[in-house]
């Protein structure tokens, strides 16, 4: 399975906090918005989202049909294809996509530990 682009989503407490700390382990803002409560922040080819008061526990997120630079990757596996196959191995799928649509959608499934992992598609 082609799930693209991998980050942690983060729920901080203090965006500017937790910009700063990131900002020491080398990580600079990649995309986002100080003022929109969240912001992309990268190193090299790793990935994180800081996000304040928008979630309560951290999640794994995968982007299908991007790359770590957010740019398309051709031959990419739609996510609703995805939520297909994991649905036919008997994962539980939290807020589904619509499979009848087309395009930028998105679904949750969790782990065997409770762990939020989000499938985010933005084309």
């Amino acid at each position: 399975m082609k799930l693209g682009a991998f980050s942690v989503s983060l729920s901080v407490k203090d965006l500017s906090k937790s910009k700063e700390f990131y900002e020491n382990l080398g990580f600079s803002v990649f995309g986002g918005d100080m003022k929109n409560n969240y912001l992309i922040m990268k190193n090299e080819r790793t990935l994180i989202g800081l996000f304040q008061g928008m979630f309560e526990e951290n999640i794994l997120t995968f982007n299908p049909g991007w790359d770590e630079n957010a740019k398309k990757v051709e031959g990419f596996q739609d996510v609703r294809k995805i939520q297909q196959h994991l649905k036919s191995a008997g994962v539980e799928i939290i807020n589904p996509a619509d499979e009848n649509s087309e395009g930028p959608a998105s679904f949750v499934v969790k782990d065997p530990d409770g762990n939020m992992i989000l499938f985010d598609q933005h084309l």
